[in-house]
C-alpha cells in the first residue's frame, strides 16, 4: 500500500494540495492499522491518526528548504561529506 504514497516535496510535485497531503497520510495509517476502513468502535482513533499524520506532513513540507532543483549529487555546502 505504502508504494504508491508519491513523494510531495518540491520539485517532484510542484503543487502539493490538501488533498495530496491527506490521501497520504490516510495510506499511510491503513498500511500501519492493517485496516482499510475500520470498523465503527475503531473510527475515531483512526480518523485522529489520519489528522495528526496529515498536519505533520504539512509542518515537514512547510519547513522543508529545498536548496537544488537539479538531480543527485553532493550537497551544496561544499563540505568533505563526512557530516556532522
Amino acid at each position: 500500500m505504502c508504494r504508491r504514497i508519491k513523494a510531495l516535496r518540491p520539485p517532484m510535485t510542484p503543487d502539493v494540495g490538501d488533498a495530496d497531503i491527506r490521501a497520504a497520510a490516510l495510506q499511510y495509517v491503513r498500511k500501519v492499522s492493517g485496516f482499510h476502513a475500520p470498523a465503527a468502535h475503531n473510527r475515531a482513533v483512526f480518523d485522529e491518526a489520519v489528522d495528526a499524520v496529515a498536519e505533520a506532513t504539512r509542518r515537514l513540507l512547510d519547513g522543508l528548504e529545498v536548496r537544488r532543483a537539479g538531480g543527485r549529487g553532493r550537497a551544496d555546502s561544499g563540505g568533505t561529506g563526512a557530516g556532522g
